[in-house]
């Protein structure tokens, strides 16, 4: 995998041993271009992988950077990937679910990648609303099989796109309902 924008593009990112979905390149661009320039905002990769989603937001400005990954086997390649940012990419290795318990910090883009099979999706995203990760104008996205429905809120966040990518879909809901 290759970072597709920003100041890293073009660098490998190594995949972890495992199970593993790594977010395709067309999406990562694509979602990444919908973003823009994130010089200046905060940014939370939930069911981080190898780190690629993180990476991304980072090689485009984002700072602060957080990452959350609970398979312990990912960990030296998490570690390893993001050593490669020019800014540090903070790793927490827990429950992305305990992590949305305990988050104590607002972001400005939060974005979830859950594995396909998750069948939690829209109680994470309901958490997340509820929880102090997210704060007025926060954009929190979720990456998901086409199969998986979503509902168009999660008070206070309300659906402002939704983009489909073979089979499957990012959902863009804003803190407040402000468009993109």
């Amino acid at each position: 995998m290759r970072i597709t924008g920003g100041s890293l593009c073009g660098r490998k990112v190594e995949v972890p041993d495992g199970v593993i979905r790594p977010a395709m390149d067309r999406m990562r661009e694509s979602v990444f271009a919908i973003l823009g320039d994130l010089t200046g905002k905060s940014f939370l990769d939930l069911f981080s992988g190898s780190g690629i989603i993180a990476l991304e937001a980072s090689s485009r400005g984002a700072d602060p950077v957080e990452a959350v990954e609970m398979d312990p086997l990912k960990r030296p390649t998490i570690i390893g990937n993001v050593s490669m940012a020019a800014h540090r990419i903070d790793c927490r290795f827990m429950a992305v679910e305990l992590y949305v318990k305990r988050g104590k910090k607002p972001f400005d883009l939060v974005f979830c990648d859950p594995p396909f099979p998750y069948r939690f999706k829209q109680q994470l995203v309901d958490s997340i609303s509820k929880s102090r990760l997210v704060k007025e104008g926060s954009l929190v996205m979720i990456h998901r099989p086409r199969e998986d429905g979503m509902p168009d809120g999660f008070s206070p966040l309300e659906l402002v796109d939704r983009r489909e990518y073979g089979r499957s879909i990012v959902d863009f809901y804003r803190c407040g309902g402000a468009s993109l």
